[in-house]
């Protein structure tokens, strides 16, 4: 009589945890650490681990981990940006993809439109899917709802702007430094009407490009009716209007300093609509599309939005590890420099001596 066991098996029995370990010269520990993200595993080690859970085809039991484990992931982290359509997000959004994806963990994003409710909102639906970590671009004008909202196990690191209200890990660019720098180029080639075009006022980072485009122009003793700083200007086409308007003024500025990169289209629209892009200095804040094409190339003072989504990645990893080892890190604030990239446009001297 043949017993159950005698027969020949159909299927094919399912690869135990032990079995990865034994294969891969480990413990059922490390295996189960390499499984879960966790640190102080060599790195030649982790590759051995699981070259062995693909070479086995091993499936961990995802049901059964998470009722062992005290502090589960679920290895997803929720991204917040202003609009994943612009190339400064777009960037930012695939260098934290590059980054997250070497954890086997899924990123998910959404587009504030500087909208405060929006952001609020789209927390609130991170944390429901139980997100390990979250990345935050600030549209609200305070986030002290976080400290209610967000559980503290689950690690925040805010990128491109400031928080108010709320202390976490930061990474940004030198919005301040790199304004100056921008207008202090204008100012150095004899300019001194100068237009400032600038986002939306409630914004951290437009704030703090406007202070730097003021210091600028300060520092070069320019009086007041020498300048025309517009602020609000939230799409290319009111940026085109805003140009076309000042250049036909009789006091027409020699030179723009557009501090956005959707700002710097519209201003260049205008400037070739009214063939005046030779004679009509522009820098431009952040870098744009095919700006290195066209005639005149387009001067700007250039972010690094890779190295600024790699490294707030990296930071939220390190502090998902630090939390899990039961010593959270401490607040940083991370200061990426800017790089002024002269091509042209910012280089045209006025046609006549300014006062």
């Amino acid at each position: 009589m043949t017993s159950v066991s005698d027969q020949p098996s159909t299927a094919r029995a399912r690869v135990t945890i032990r079995e990865v370990a034994r294969e891969a010269g480990v413990g059922i520990k490390t295996v189960s650490r390499v499984v879960n993200g966790e640190p102080n595993v060599a790195a030649a080690t982790a590759e051995r681990v699981r070259e062995t859970i693909a070479r086995l085809q091993w499936e961990p039991d995802a049901h059964a981990s998470n009722l062992r484990r005290t502090n589960t992931r679920t290895r997803t982290l929720g991204l917040l940006l202003g609009s994943v359509d612009n190339p400064f997000a777009a960037t930012i959004h695939r260098a934290i993809e590059d980054v997250a994806i070497h954890r086997d963990v899924a990123v998910f994003a959404s587009s504030l439109d500087e909208d405060p409710a929006r952001e609020i909102a789209a927390v609130e639906a991170f944390v429901r899917r139980k997100v390990d970590g979250l990345i935050l671009t600030c549209a609200a004008g305070s986030q002290s709802y976080l400290a209610e909202v967000v559980p503290p196990e689950v690690p925040i690191v805010f990128i491109d702007r400031e928080p108010a209200d709320f202390t976490a890990d930061t990474v940004r660019s030198d919005n301040l430094g790199g304004s100056t720098l921008a207008t202090r180029h204008l100012l150095a080639q004899g300019h001194r009407r100068i237009a400032g075009l600038f986002d939306r006022s409630a914004i951290w980072t437009s704030q703090q490009r406007r202070e730097g485009f003021a210091r600028a122009m300060a520092e070069y003793g320019v009086a007041p009716d020498q300048l025309d700083a517009m602020s609000d200007l939230t799409t290319p086409q009111a940026a085109e209007a805003t140009v076309l308007e000042l250049l036909g003024s009789p006091t027409a500025p020699t030179a723009i300093f557009s501090a956005q990169n959707r700002i710097t289209v519209g201003a260049v629209h205008a400037l070739r609509k009214l063939g005046r892009q030779h004679d009509v200095a522009l820098v431009g804040f952040d870098d744009v599309e095919l700006a290195d094409l066209i005639d005149p190339g387009i001067t700007v003072v250039a972010q690094r939005p890779a190295a600024m989504g790699q490294a707030a990645a990296e930071r939220l990893f390190e502090q998902l590890d630090a939390r899990r080892a039961g010593d959270p890190l401490p607040a940083v604030d991370a200061v990426l420099p800017v790089d002024l990239v002269c091509r042209g446009s910012g280089e045209i001297r006025p046609s006549a001596p300014t006062d």
